[in-house]
């Protein structure tokens, strides 16, 4: 019993060791939890008895794969995308990205990720940015455009094992045919979703594994049972159909209605669910995923929700797979939802990157497990608050993850969480069956400190002795354990990533690139339409290499985009800045295009986009406005720009007042700026049409 002390100082694990003689004396029981509420005395603590030792309230649990398997684990996993928010990963210099890389799917490294989702574009805003469409428009096909593609064989690079989920948030306008809505024509929408698989396949030999229909909107009962009709015709039987990516209810519901649609849907995907589902789902027999969960900003807090709702999605909700939002906040962090990824890497041009504390709660669970393990049959619930779930490959491996998350360092983002209690307890473990020849278990230990900020993450400690099928653990409060038969854990300690610098004040792009890696141009962040490299091949010379905004028509959207396109830049704290870039309207008579500064939205937000928007307009005329609507004009005139021509405008801001040069001279000055008083750089257009920058250039200081 002396071996069985909290550590000392209270620092560290709480406790370790074979169980206590008189506990491992009570005899077994066939319940799959025992609940033996005992005050143990001092006699655990470190100090002779009576002296400094803490009573600690005891209860002991059986794990027993005999009586019978509880639900197959499909895997923990993160969504890229929803929108954009692997936007600026793709533009770090080696070997950065590929460290970042690593510390995401690499397995036995970092978060050693299972499943990886992915965002189909689709050409409109879906959170913190948008993503292109593999068709722009219905004779369009390109499977080179956006950065998912990359992401995904970066992915399977590391871990040809991981699982692939697509998802689309938003689709091209051409697919609802005039219509804010993609079902009209199930065909169309089918046939356009089959497409983004088949060029997955084709062009870059990646298999999906799954497929879901719109992202937490409607969904449509005649369309998903077309597109498996359309998926089996193709020879895709092997992707399954996640639905509805929103509520539990109602698909849950029509399911149980309608034996068709039951016989074609895999997976009942809910969000956010709190860890608790529906009786409905559960009668359905289907498999429950809580298919997008967590954004939630990735300090210690973060980390927190997120190793509660590991373990307690399946121990409330007999949810088998959960699926973090977002995979890595690789977006300007100003924009919504900043830093609510898995780990931070938001800045390419320092090569900066963060390992934050969720990673190493993801780990716990990854790295000793794999999609195709089973659950054991047990309430997980802790008599002294937190939880544990148990599983098993079937081969007499067996890991135990352990949580006991306080209630105010737990809170996830959505929903409002109910008060809870969490205390310092003992639990004590039986292992029977075939589990109870387990002589060793390897331990991982995670501690979230919330006072100095200095946190225990993914720590081996000295392996667990089982002494006649039982041993005991003191649990403190905030603390991850995982407790396993399997050797292959590992932490990585790779080299510091470089210190972080805020984007460079002198930023230039000539997009004069032939063979560009990536459709868009480095650390331009759409929020409205998509801007590409374009080749403009009737160009004498001077610019045939260009940024082009392709979309010209509204699509069919999955929040209010603005109705103007922009793309942002640089640093949201910008005060003074010049913004200078060459510009060709392509839309006769009502076309127009800005460079603005001092932009101070996006995302789901971008409709209320606030600065100062330098316009010009095919007719001859100019605006200067203080938001991306146009409403705020703060001065007009004739400008003499006209489309099909190459004009050079620039943006000067300086403390209140702003000025503008139309091809090197004085168009407008001594405008006078109240609001915003810092935000980023952006182009942009009028409407949705076609136009061509280049050689931007923006200096901050």
């Amino acid at each position: 019993m002396g071996t069985e002390g909290i550590g000392p100082n209270g620092l560290g694990p709480a406790g370790l060791g074979a169980a206590a003689m008189g506990a491992a004396a009570l005899p077994p029981r066939p319940a799959a939890l025992l609940c033996v509420w005992l005050l143990l005395g001092s006699s655990w603590g470190p100090g002779p008895p009576g002296v400094g030792a803490v009573p600690r309230p005891t209860a002991t649990y059986v794990l027993d794969a005999g009586s019978g398997l509880g639900r197959q684990f499909d895997g923990i996993g993160a969504v890229s995308g929803g929108g954009a928010t692997s936007r600026l990963l793709v533009n770090y210099q080696e070997p950065y990205r590929s460290q970042i890389l690593d510390y995401l799917f690499k397995p036995n490294f970092g978060a050693s990720l299972h499943i990886l989702k992915v965002e189909i574009g689709g050409d409109g805003q879906s959170t913190d940015g948008t993503e292109p469409s593999h068709m722009h428009y219905e004779n369009d096909e390109n499977y080179f455009r956006g950065y998912e593609w990359w992401l995904m064989k970066e992915a399977k690079k590391r871990n040809p094992q991981i699982k692939l989920i697509g998802l689309p948030w938003t689709f091209p306008a051409w697919i609802g045919k005039g219509e804010n809505w993609p079902y009209d024509y199930p065909h169309v929408t089918a046939y356009y979703i089959i497409s983004w698989i088949l060029g997955a396949k084709q062009y870059h030999d990646l298999d999906i594994d799954y497929i879901g229909i719109w992202n937490e909107r409607a969904f449509n009962s005649k369309y998903i049972k077309l597109l498996r009709y359309t998926l089996d015709k193709h020879g895709l039987q092997q992707v399954r159909i996640v639905a509805s990516d929103r509520l539990w209810e109602p698909i849950s519901f029509v399911l149980l209605l309608d034996s068709e649609l039951h016989d074609v849907v895999d997976v009942i995907g809910a969000h956010y669910p709190g860890t608790k589902t529906v009786p409905n789902a559960l009668l359905t027999q289907k498999k429950l995923w809580s298919s997008e969960d967590y954004s939630t900003f990735n300090d210690e807090v973060g980390a927190g929700c997120w190793a509660r709702i590991l373990n307690q999605n399946y121990v409330n909700g007999n949810m088998t797979s959960t699926i973090a939002w977002n995979l890595v906040a690789s977006y300007y962090e100003d924009l919504p939802f900043g830093r609510c990824g898995l780990m931070t890497a938001q800045e390419p041009w320092s090569g900066h990157y963060k390992v934050e504390a969720p990673i190493w709660i993801t780990a716990h669970t990854t790295q000793f497990t794999q999609p195709g393990w089973s659950y054991l049959q047990v309430d997980g619930h802790l008599e002294g608050g937190g939880s544990f779930v148990a599983l098993t490959d079937g081969l007499g491996n067996l890991t135990i993850i352990i949580e006991t998350m306080t209630h105010n360092h737990s809170q996830c983002i959505r929903p409002p969480l109910p008060h809870y209690n969490v205390s310092p307890q003992r639990a004590t473990f039986y292992l029977r069956g075939s589990f109870y020849l387990v002589e060793t278990l390897q331990v991982w230990y995670s501690r979230l400190d919330f006072e100095s900020a200095n946190s225990i993450l993914f720590k081996q400690l000295q392996p667990l002795d089982v002494w006649r099928g039982s041993f005991s653990i003191d649990l403190d409060v905030d603390e991850v354990y995982t407790l396993t038969t399997l050797k292959t854990g590992r932490k990585c300690s790779c080299p510091e990533p470089p210190p972080p610098q805020p984007f460079p004040s002198n930023y230039k792009d000539d997009f004069n690139i032939r063979n560009p890696p990536f459709s868009e141009a480095p650390n331009f962040a759409d929020q409205t339409g998509v801007f590409e490299y374009f080749i403009n091949g009737s160009d004498p010379g001077d610019h045939v290499f260009t940024l082009r905004q392709v979309v010209v028509q509204r699509p069919i959207t999955w929040v209010s985009d603005a109705d103007q396109t922009i793309s942002i830049i640089g640093n949201f704290h910008w005060v003074n800045l010049t913004v200078t870039c060459d510009i060709y309207i392509e839309k006769q008579d009502d076309g127009g295009v800005f460079i603005a500064g001092r932009v101070d939205n996006g995302g789901i937000y971008v409709r209320r986009t606030k600065g100062v928007f330098f316009w010009v307009y095919a007719d001859g005329t100019y605006r200067v406005t203080g938001d991306l609507a146009g409403e705020e004009v703060l001065m007009k005139g004739l400008s003499g720009v006209r489309a099909n021509a190459w004009h050079t405008l620039t943006l000067n801001i300086q403390g209140a007042s702003a000025s503008g040069l139309l091809n090197g001279y004085p168009l407008w000055e001594n405008v006078t700026i109240s609001k915003p008083s810092n935000g980023w750089a952006a182009i942009g257009t009028r409407s949705f049409e076609f136009a061509q920058f280049d050689n931007f250039h923006v200096e901050a200081s």
